[in-house]
């Protein structure tokens, strides 16, 4: 079976969120984070607790966790096996926090308007 493709989003003027979270967590976190991004890579929609969930609206996060240090990347499917990384954070509280979602469905609608328009031309 093909692998799915993951991608980190990047807005218009190059900046990537998500690349940028994990370069700024710890190593150990970063070394989890990316065995799951590998497996996600492997297993695309199929894969299920403990290592991704779906939150709401087609928006799914990968969970780390190295010690009592919790982070996650939140995450979207995009046509022909693409995996979009939208954005991460260490987590604080038991629900993730409203804004990261919507920061996650804002990146997403952005990725769509302008792959759609470059796919069109």
């Amino acid at each position: 079976m093909k692998q799915f493709q993951v991608l980190f989003y990047e807005t218009e003027l190059g900046y990537s969120p998500a690349e940028e979270f994990m370069k700024s967590i710890d190593i150990k976190m970063r070394a989890k984070l990316a065995g799951i991004i590998s497996i996600l890579q492997e297993y695309g929609n199929q894969l299920r607790e403990p290592y991704s969930k779906h939150l709401e609206d087609g928006i799914f996060e990968i969970r780390g966790k190295v010690g009592s240090d919790i982070s996650r990347v939140l995450y979207f499917f995009y046509h022909d096996r693409k995996i979009i990384l939208t954005n991460g954070f260490v987590k604080k509280t038991n629900k993730t926090p409203r804004s990261e979602l919507e920061k996650a469905k804002k990146y997403r609608n952005d990725y769509y308007e302008r792959c759609v328009c470059n796919e069109k031309v």
